[in-house]
């Protein structure tokens, strides 16, 4: 079978950075891309994942100072030697487009200096709705940041099975073209590796990985909630005795992070407006839905079932609402990525008031987004983007719900009403 490379919108963002800097850092998950979307660019490549060039860079980092630009550093991590050679490189004044890096997790031995000023990272993720070829998006989240509310306009036949279909595929290129076992067979694969390999490599030694993995299934079920840890260690035991301690579990979450599987949406915490009690609690999010369906054992057709069989983990809504929120997550922090944007999310303390995502411009004023598994929108659905704009006011640069349906227009009152697969950046 040809591989053919799939256009990325990072893409874009690398072509705009390369001819300006020395130096791009692409870091993410295991399997997003990164290999790939810097070999586009690449003239020479040091593959540090294979272990005979991996062995002569170790006796030699400086090696990697050799051939023509742009040179591509790939799994820098696991020589962590060469992020100060190629810093010191910088430092004397390499001309822009010379280093690619691209890492699939943070060393545990940190650098000597941690790149600031001379290596720009780039964050890469699984593959957006848009990057899926689902249907080709209609509207523009740069455009809904200008804060113009311009009229929206679109039709897609994609429906409800089809998002499904979408949380349980991966956005992960590599098993885009897998199915049924064979996709589930990927999946266990990838989840073992993290487990069995590369807490190894980040330097723990898991004595239990059944504990581990009841941990991290505890952890999906708690998808697009704000659940404390002690609730998800609760939910990893079933009420057993031998629930692991606090000590034990923070390291596999720091190391989760490091690996990029774990990927939290931090709250909103505005400066400027007379908000309060805003929660600080981050929403829990795995690098790619898929893994969260796969931990918890499902399929397209038990969640299209309602099959709630996993940890108990209090939620408001179906798993499936919070796994398809999950995947708007996905899209909407790679869209805003392509935007110099942040996504973050808002819940007063007591949940009073909760909106799922909110995007920040750099400027701090906002778009604010509600997800919801539905083909229609109904005024319950819009009022707390309605709350919102009556706090903040112009601040408030546009407020969409993203939902299910087939049709992109506006409400009356303003609100935006998007199909997750219209979105693009």
């Amino acid at each position: 079978m040809t591989n053919v490379y799939i256009e990325r919108i990072v893409d874009q963002e690398l072509d705009e950075l390369l001819p300006q800097l020395p130096a791009i850092s692409l870091e993410g998950a295991r399997g997003v891309g990164k290999t790939e979307t810097a070999r586009q660019r690449a003239n020479t490549r040091y593959e540090l994942d294979e272990p005979a060039q991996r062995q002569i860079v170790e006796a030699e980092p400086a090696r990697v100072l050799s051939g023509d630009p742009p040179i591509l550093i790939d799994e820098w991590q696991r020589v962590p030697a060469v992020w100060d050679v190629v810093r010191r490189e910088v430092d004397a004044g390499c001309q822009p487009s010379t280093f690619l890096l691209t890492g699939s997790a943070s060393p545990t031995d940190a650098p000597t200096h941690s790149g600031a000023g001379r290596i720009v990272t780039t964050r890469m993720r699984p593959l957006a709705l848009a990057e899926r070829d689902l249907v080709a998006p209609t509207i523009s989240l740069g455009e809904l940041l200008r804060g113009r509310r311009p009229p929206l306009s679109g039709h897609c036949k994609v429906e409800l099975r089809n998002y499904v279909d979408e949380i349980v595929q991966s956005g992960l290129p590599g098993l885009r073209h897998y199915s049924g076992r064979g996709l589930r067979a990927q999946l266990d694969g990838y989840l073992h590796r993290i487990i069995e390999r590369d807490f190894e490599e980040q330097g723990l030694s898991v004595r239990r990985p059944e504990t581990l993995k009841r941990w991290m299934v505890a952890y999906a079920a708690a998808t697009a909630t704000t659940a404390s840890f002690e609730a998800i260690r609760d939910a990893a035991t079933s009420g057993e005795g031998d629930k692991p301690a606090k000590t034990t579990t923070q390291p596999w979450h720091d190391a989760l992070m490091r690996l990029w599987i774990l990927d939290p949406v931090a709250a909103w915490l505005p400066t400027h407006n007379d908000l309060s009690r805003l929660t600080q609690a981050p929403k829990h999010h795995l690098a790619d839905p898929a893994l969260a369906v796969r931990l918890l054992g499902l399929n397209g057709d038990a969640l299209l079932d309602g099959n709630e069989a996993s940890p108990r983990i209090a939620r408001g809504g179906s798993l499936l609402g919070r796994l398809f929120e999950s995947l708007a997550t996905l899209s909407l922090r790679v869209y805003a990525q392509a935007n110099e944007a942040q996504v973050r999310h808002l819940r007063l303390h007591g949940g009073q008031r909760e909106i799922d995502l909110i995007v920040e411009r750099a400027d701090r004023r906002v778009l604010a987004v509600e997800v919801k598994l539905s083909r229609s929108v109904s005024d319950n659905d819009v009022r707390q983007l309605i709350w919102l704009q009556e706090r903040i006011g112009d601040d408030l640069l546009d407020a969409i719900v993203i939902h299910t349906g087939p049709e992109a227009y506006r409400r009356k009152d303003g609100i935006g009403v998007i199909p997750a697969a219209l979105l693009g950046a």
